[in-house]
């Protein structure tokens, strides 16, 4: 229907400055447009790709299927093993927040799964780390501290045993 207008190579640090703005302007739309018009011109673009990501996982609480699918899809463009794995981490716990923040039957059990996930995730980034980059510490701290402070974040297996003892 339309043909997309190319960005120019020299406004790409500007554009992923911009794409990162509209990021914590709570409008992933605008900042995932904007990766994968630098995309369009640098495939490789690492930090494209990431904010790509993170754009896509800011629309889970909107679009779960169909964002979290565009966003595991990026994994093989990351060429840093830590990135793919610290950001795998990402979308499991973002993931796992958007159950959470969805609620209804079951959420805390999926919650409980996906931030397992991105706790295993973390774990094996922080092996991979550089010297000084706690990311992935302060990420995994942050999903066990969700599970230990809200009791509906449980396996399904625990509370079908409580239910029964009681």
């Amino acid at each position: 229907m339309f043909k997309l207008k190319p960005l120019s190579k020299d406004a790409i640090p500007a554009a992923l400055e911009k794409a990162n703005c509209y990021r914590f302007l709570n409008e992933p739309l605008e900042a995932e447009s904007i990766c994968l018009d630098i995309l369009d011109v640098e495939p490789d673009n690492q930090q494209a790709i990431i904010t790509l990501l993170l754009s896509l996982t800011d629309q889970f609480g909107h679009d779960l299927g169909a964002s979290f699918t565009r966003a595991r899809e990026l994994f093989p463009r990351l060429k840093d093993e830590y990135d793919r794995i610290y950001h795998r981490g990402i979308i499991c716990e973002r993931r796992a927040r958007a159950h959470l923040d969805r609620g209804g039957p079951g959420s805390g059990h999926l919650a409980y799964d996906w931030f397992r996930q991105a706790m295993d995730a973390y774990e094996s980034a922080i092996g991979k780390r550089l010297a000084g980059n706690d990311d992935a510490i302060l990420r995994w701290n942050a999903c066990a501290r969700i599970i230990m402070n809200n009791s509906s974040v449980v396996p399904a297996e625990k509370e079908s045993r409580e239910s029964m003892l009681e």
